[in-house]
C-alpha cells in the first residue's frame, strides 16, 4: 500500500461485530499508532460506547474515552463516539477538534460513520489512515470516498472475516479501497 503522507489520525468505522473487531484491531496497532489519535464510530446506543471506550483503553493501553464536543485531539488518545449523537472532526482555534452533535439519523444511524469519515477527509487530508470493519448497509463508503479523494487511505475489511460484509463491501465498491 503506497501512503501519500504518514498517517496523522486513524479513523474506524464499524457496526454489526465490530466491538471484537475493533478490540482485535486495536490491540494489534496499538504500539505503532501510539504518536497518533484514533477516532471511532461503532453503531451503538448510549452507554455502551462509555464501556466499549474502556474496553478498548484495556486492549490498547492508551487513553480511550467517549469525545465531548469541542474537545481537543490529542495524539495517543481513542474517542469513540457517544452512542445516540454524531461525532466528526473539526478544527478550532487552529488544532483538530471533535465536534458532537445531536442531529438526524443518517444512513438509519446515530452515530453515523459518514460525519466523521468527512471530517477527517477535510482537517486531515493526506494524513488520514481509514479502516472500514464489519457492519450492516453502506454507512461509511461516502466518507470513504472523501477521505480517498483527499489523498488518505482506507482500508476494508475483507469479506472472509466480517460477521456482515455491507459496510466494508460498500466501501470497496465505491472505489475508496
Amino acid at each position: 500500500m503506497l501512503f501519500r503522507s504518514k498517517p496523522r489520525i486513524l479513523a474506524i468505522g464499524s457496526s454489526t461485530g465490530g466491538p471484537q473487531a475493533l478490540a482485535r484491531v486495536i490491540e494489534d496497532v496499538a504500539s505503532a499508532t501510539a504518536g497518533i489519535p484514533v477516532v471511532i464510530t461503532q453503531h451503538m446506543p448510549p452507554t455502551f460506547t462509555a464501556i466499549l471506550a474502556e474496553h478498548l483503553a484495556r486492549a490498547s493501553g492508551r487513553a480511550a474515552r467517549e469525545g465531548t464536543d469541542g474537545e481537543k485531539i490529542l495524539p495517543g488518545t481513542i474517542y469513540v463516539a457517544p452512542g445516540g449523537f454524531h461525532m466528526t472532526v473539526i478544527e478550532k482555534d487552529g488544532a483538530p477538534a471533535l465536534s458532537v452533535e445531536d442531529g438526524p439519523m443518517i444512513n438509519f444511524c446515530k452515530p453515523a460513520v459518514d460525519p466523521m469519515f468527512e471530517g477527517v477527509a477535510r482537517v486531515y487530508g493526506s494524513a488520514v489512515l481509514a479502516l472500514v470493519l464489519t457492519g450492516m448497509g453502506q454507512d461509511g463508503a461516502r466518507g470513504a470516498v472523501k477521505i480517498a479523494d483527499a489523498g488518505g487511505a482506507v482500508i476494508a475489511q475483507d469479506e472472509a472475516t466480517s460477521v456482515v460484509w455491507g459496510m466494508p463491501g460498500a466501501a470497496v465498491e465505491a472505489g475508496a479501497c
